[in-house]
């Protein structure tokens, strides 16, 4: 999960740091994808029994907000 949630961070921070508004977009997009990964993760976890359905359906709505929050044109 560490990784799903460092892509979001790291793409968006390096986002920031390009010139153009195009590059800026495709790093949103990767940030996006990195907070599908995560939800992945939350199922496996949860299908692993490491975390409460309580926390999947907590999670699972947080990483879907990003996702929105993350829509690109």
């Amino acid at each position: 999960m560490e990784r799903g949630s460092g892509l979001i961070i790291d793409n968006k921070a390096e986002g920031f740091d390009r010139d153009g508004n195009r590059e800026f977009i495709n790093f949103l997009s990767y940030s996006k994808g990195g907070a599908g990964e995560l939800k992945s993760q939350l199922y496996r976890c949860f299908d692993k029994k490491l975390i409460t359905k309580d926390q999947f359906e907590e999670y699972s709505l947080k990483c879907q907000e990003l996702q929105n929050k993350l829509e690109v044109l």
